[in-house]
């Protein structure tokens, strides 16, 4: 915000503003989609049926396709045993073809790994660096895996997956997201091993 950018999905918990809003109440967002509806139906306030935010995203989705997103906490998880996990993805991440063959023999269908890193962000106003926000793997047709670690303090770490795809065939956009990311899923967990290094055969929350 102190950048005077227009911050769009910026943050966590579905923000989006400008440097006119500092909080995470999606107040701009509400504004926006009210704004959109009323031009949409401008010339048929009187019609039987009104132009709703549910036919727009069908549109926009037929139009651009659509991405697909969820994501999987695993809370309290034992802090040693996270770091174990995530050091792991990192050691990984050395040999690229090594990545591939093991996400090939879970999901031969998935796209090739073709980039992988740990993120780090630069704050464009202080120019400060904020390293470790996550271990990200990057596919050819524009799907990634993310893992990121939280809160390694005495009462344990929560481990974050982030799942997503882009599907651009209009046929298949109107899948669940859970059935539409299945074969990720399956790749993130077991490519992980994350039931192997927390005990865990189920995340504390899917979003």
């Amino acid at each position: 915000m102190d950048a005077g950018m227009c911050s769009v999905c910026g943050e966590e918990s579905f923000g989006t503003g400008s440097d006119h809003i500092r909080e995470k109440d999606g107040i701009w967002a509400v504004l926006a989609w009210l704004s959109i509806l009323a031009y949409k139906n401008k010339d048929n306030l009187g019609g039987d049926k009104l132009v709703t935010v549910e036919d727009i995203v069908l549109q926009h989705w037929a139009t651009y396709g659509r991405h697909y997103y969820t994501r999987y906490d695993y809370e309290n998880v034992d802090a040693e045993a996270a770091k174990e996990l995530m050091a792991n993805l990192v050691k990984m991440q050395s040999s690229l073809s090594d990545v591939n063959k093991s996400i090939k023999e879970i999901q031969p269908t998935v796209a090739d790994v073709v980039s992988a890193d740990e993120f780090e962000y630069k704050d464009p106003v202080d120019g400060s660096v904020s390293k470790h926000q996550g271990i990200r793997y990057l596919f050819g047709d524009g799907s990634r895996l993310v893992f990121r670690l939280s809160g390694t303090g005495s009462v344990g770490a929560t481990i974050r997956i982030y799942i997503e795809q882009y599907e651009k065939d209009s046929s298949k956009t109107g899948r669940a997201s859970s059935d539409a990311l299945s074969p990720l899923v399956d790749v993130a967990l077991k490519f992980s091993k994350i039931k192997e290094y927390t005990g865990r055969s189920a995340p504390t929350v899917i979003t």
